[in-house]
């Protein structure tokens, strides 16, 4: 491991000027590159206290063992330069997207005298038009047997066509009308190039004009009695219509745009493009790459253009490309695009309208192939396998750990604090077994005693089921699976056998109180560790340092998701409890009363204690109450009894203005409105 000291450049050295740099390693290998409005100070960040850097920037400068840089005359030339190196030296520590899949396009060979259409992968040739990419191989072959009624262009291999041309015989497509077999010479070869050239002006959206033509002919051959012909290209604008149901409008105003989005955690990322032309959604990719730098999302968004766009020219660049984030600076990468293109491309955030919603459902289909990415990556079952060897071998267990049991607190502010537990066996999950807790020892805030009060009830029902036959009382499983937590008589199940590792998400702390715990009661054959969050580090009982396992561990990717997996199911409970409680009032009892007309009430009187003071008349003024509603409403409100006033406990005062503890406050109410999701920042 090199101090990058020892590589630094003298003062002075480095130019202030933009350019692209390289870090090699010991062995001349490029590690990493990067670019840079000013060289100068864009460097002396990577030689700064190395406590200092972000551990992924920390790993990358002690692995290197020199700096070199090369000057250029602007930032685009800069943005050039380092797609060119990256696609050269591949560095191990630069974002690189990987695809998902290989992803097919429809292609039409219009550098043949005799164009053809067809399935193509891969790299891009010179002179062939492509459409897409497309999901399926079976969805371009599904849309080219639609079109092909009207538009008969060559589908064959260059075999299967020199066959037809040495014996003078068409293949069966030319038989049925779906070729115009130029073949056998019953269409020339300019007549078949334009049909293709039509074919390619069809699938680029220019679709409104050809279909009027057919419309307009359709009705001249009905006009001289010509039913026949007039039947059949009916029959071609009913198939060109199915054809492009087969891509619904998403954009009203024609729009040619491309749609990026990205999903992402701490480690990974996954990038979802939806290509948009003539205002129809005509293909889509995904990406997925590992973080191993330190990078923002207008940083991935950058590499993803580079990478959609780095190959492209012409109107395979579109007008305008929409972002979740910009780069920065965004106009280098503006003017890049523009140059790849050869006139102006918009690259904005979209902000409200039809483009706004389009974005979203990307984001959506972005996150979903991030889940996807994961579940596929830990379904594997020689990949759980090496993982759990990794944790036995790590946290030096005699064993691998086939069941692992995670606990996680939550809480709002010291309010609702609960926690839970979930449970992987094997490495996956198996949700019956996962179980809520209500932190009932104690109130207020304080994550160390919640962990050891929920490891002790939790082991202590373990040694009593070991002696006689218990049951889980005080915890609440998961109400989304609570029927297969029951058993035949309707009682919670029981666990079988205890974990042969316990993980906690915390660190030194929480894993001494989980300790403790187990040893209060007498356990020692069950391993304990923690997972801090902030940089991934496995802590162990009465050790001072962590564990760093490898940030490509299978072994540390099975910990994230234990931890993560007990985090969401505790936020989960967390949040429906504090719903709960929001929600709970006097307006509640009132049949009838939804939502919105409890709010209309407190907006008019302002509190729940106005209300009650008002007449029956009063209450009817608000809109949407009538009298036999308002006279249920005053029934309910006396019946309920008002609450003891708040008293202030550092001056002795009555504070009797509102009452506390309603929930259907106005929209400016501090206690209601908006608390969970201004607060959500908050939840532990």
């Amino acid at each position: 491991m090199a101090d990058p000291s020892s590589y630094r450049p003298k003062p002075g050295q480095i130019p202030d000027s933009p350019g692209v740099y390289r870090f090699r390693d010991e062995h001349r290998r490029v590690i990493y590159v990067g670019k840079a409005k000013s060289l100068r100070q864009r460097l002396a960040n990577y030689f700064q206290d190395v406590a200092g850097l972000h551990p992924r920037t920390r790993t990358m400068v002690t692995t290197a063992a020199s700096v070199e840089w090369t000057v250029v005359s602007t930032e685009v030339e800069a943005l050039q330069l380092e797609y060119s190196w990256i696609k050269e030296y591949d560095p191990r520590f630069n974002v690189k997207y990987r695809d998902d899949k290989s992803y097919p396009y429809l292609a039409v060979t219009m550098n043949e005298q005799f164009p053809r259409v067809q399935v193509m992968r891969g790299h891009k040739k010179k002179g062939v038009r492509y459409f897409g990419p497309y999901a399926h191989a079976w969805a371009i072959r599904d849309t080219v047997d639609l079109l092909l009624r009207v538009f008969p262009v060559r589908t064959c291999s260059a075999g299967v066509f020199k066959n037809a041309a040495r014996t003078g015989r068409p293949c069966l497509l030319g038989y049925i009308g779906k070729c115009s077999a130029p073949c056998v010479g019953r269409i020339p070869a300019d007549e078949h190039w334009e049909l293709a050239d039509e074919f390619c002006d069809f699938m680029a959206g220019r679709t409104g004009a050809y279909l009027r033509r057919l419309e307009k002919q359709m009705m001249e051959a009905a006009e001289e009695m010509e039913y026949e012909r007039a039947a059949r290209l009916r029959d071609d604008i009913e198939a060109l219509k199915k054809a492009m149901e087969k891509n619904a409008v998403v954009l009203a105003d024609a729009t040619d745009a491309d749609l990026i989005a990205v999903a992402e955690d701490e480690l990974e990322a996954a990038v979802q493009i939806f290509h948009v032309r003539g205002g129809r959604v005509r293909g889509q990719r995904g990406w997925v790459t590992d973080k191993v730098e330190d990078v923002t999302t207008g940083a991935l968004v950058e590499h993803a253009l580079q990478q959609l766009y780095g190959e492209e020219t012409g109107d395979s660049v579109p007008k305008e490309v929409l972002v979740p984030a910009l780069p920065e600076p965004v106009e280098p990468v503006q003017e890049w695009l523009t140059g790849r293109r050869g006139s102006n491309v918009s690259l904005r955030i979209p902000q409200r309208g039809d483009k706004k919603a389009l974005m979203e459902t990307v984001e959506r289909n972005a996150q979903q192939a991030l889940v996807l990415h994961k579940t596929k990556r830990a379904s594997d079952l020689t990949t759980r396998s090496r993982a759990l060897e990794e944790i036995a071998e790590a946290l030096d267990l005699d064993s691998a750990p086939l069941r692992i049991e995670c606990y996680d607190i939550s809480h709002l502010q010291g309010d609702d604090v609960v926690a839970s537990m979930v449970v992987f066996e094997d490495g996956l999950q198996r949700k019956s077994e996962y179980r809520r807790f209500q932190i009932k020892g104690f109130e207020g805030q304080d994550d160390v005693r919640s962990m050891h009060e929920v490891i002790t009830r939790r082991f202590r029902r373990y040694l009593a089921e070991k002696e006689r036959t218990g049951e889980w009382v005080d915890e609440e499983p998961d109400g989304d699976l609570g029927q297969g937590l029951k058993d035949e008589e309707g009682r919670p199940k029981r666990f079988a056998y205890p974990p042969q590792l316990v993980v906690v998400d915390g660190g030194q702390p929480q894993v001494a109180a989980a300790k403790r715990a187990l040893d209060e009661l007498g356990i020692d054959d069950i391993a304990v560790c923690g997972l801090a969050k902030r940089l991934e580090e496995v802590w162990l009982p009465d050790d001072d340092d962590p564990v760093v396992l490898p940030r490509s561990s299978e072994g540390l990717y099975l910990l994230q998701r234990v931890r993560d997996e007990a985090h969401r199911f505790a936020i989960t409970y967390q949040r429906t409890k504090r719903a709960k409680r929001f929600r709970a009032g006097p307006l509640d009892e009132v049949p009838g009363l939804g939502e919105a007309r409890k709010q209309a009430l407190i907006k008019h009187f302002g509190s729940v204690k106005r209300l009650r003071a008002a007449t029956i008349e009063q209450i009817c003024e608000v809109p949407g109450i009538g009298r036999k509603t308002a006279e249920t409403i005053a029934v309910a409100l006396a019946q309920a009894a008002p609450p003891a006033p708040a008293v202030n406990t550092a001056t002795g005062e009555i504070i009797d203005d509102e009452e506390p503890g309603t929930t259907t406050g106005s929209p400016g109410d501090p206690v209601t409105a908006g608390a969970p999701e201004e607060r959500r920042g908050q939840e532990t």
